[in-house]
């Protein structure tokens, strides 16, 4: 099974300029995470969804990609079932005709 996390848009404290560490700026999280599911053991979207806000919204990381290895590692912390992650963070208003974003895949099967 793959859970997808599509466009979850919230603002934060992220970034290094002096702005963007005083002012939230939106983000936009989209998720792919691949898990086997067996005997009804599922990973909650809903809740996954919540994680990686809080996780973001509490640590206010400066560089994306500090924000994706953190996200990376608590995922797999919490859901330790997860085969293959796929993240990215985009950042839709830090440029003026741009939307930029980082994104990362990590393949955690044994």
């Amino acid at each position: 099974m793959t859970i997808h996390i599509e466009a979850l848009t919230f603002d934060v404290i992220i970034g290094l300029l002096d702005f963007e560490r005083e002012k939230q700026q939106q983000v936009i999280i989209d998720l792919h995470a691949s898990y086997d599911y067996s005997n009804e053991q599922f990973i909650d979207y809903a809740d996954m969804s919540l994680l990686i806000q809080n996780e973001l919204k509490s640590k206010r990381y400066k560089l994306l990609e500090e924000a994706l290895l953190g996200l990376k590692t608590l995922l797999y912390i919490t859901y330790p079932q997860i085969n293959t992650l796929t993240l990215k963070i985009s950042k839709p208003h830090i440029l003026k005709n741009c939307c930029v974003a980082l994104s990362h895949t990590w393949d955690f099967q044994k």
